[in-house]
């Protein structure tokens, strides 16, 4: 597995784990980089994991506006979470390109969710790097 692949992965951990335990996910991210115990968290986890919380009103504006037929809330929580770093990385992460921010999100939606999850990530993430040259201008 390529060292963003595992980064991509470490901050899904990080970042579902402080949404099922509905704590803050920088204090989790702290905790995991601190841990003796737990797998290192790579800077780009870390990125990941701040420029998620940083953006995540404005990044889930904007899953709403492009996931038919579920709301963020009623999403599985690794799709949603998926999207969350997919939408970070295409409108804030200038040195990845689209595509591979698009087939990293869908790659891991094969590995860790259900048998839908692939396609409808790659959907929406689709839909918003069609529009993102537009979205990075308003930023």
């Amino acid at each position: 597995m390529r060292a963003r692949t595992k980064a991509r992965k470490r901050a899904l951990d990080i970042l579902f784990e402080s949404e099922a335990r509905d704590e803050d996910a920088l204090a989790v991210l702290g905790t995991r980089r601190d841990s003796d115990d737990a797998p290192p968290v790579q800077d780009y986890a870390a990125l990941l994991v701040e420029g998620v919380t940083a953006h995540r009103e404005r990044i889930d504006q904007l899953i709403t506006e492009h996931a038919e037929g579920w709301t963020v809330d009623r999403m599985p929580a690794v799709d949603r979470t998926l999207l969350r770093i997919g939408i970070y990385e295409l409108l804030w992460v200038d040195e990845v390109d689209d595509p591979v921010a698009i087939t990293e999100a869908v790659e891991l939606a094969r590995t860790l969710s259900t048998d839908d999850s692939p396609r409808y990530v790659n959907g929406v993430l689709g839909q918003i790097s069609d529009i993102a040259e537009h979205l990075r201008a308003t930023l």
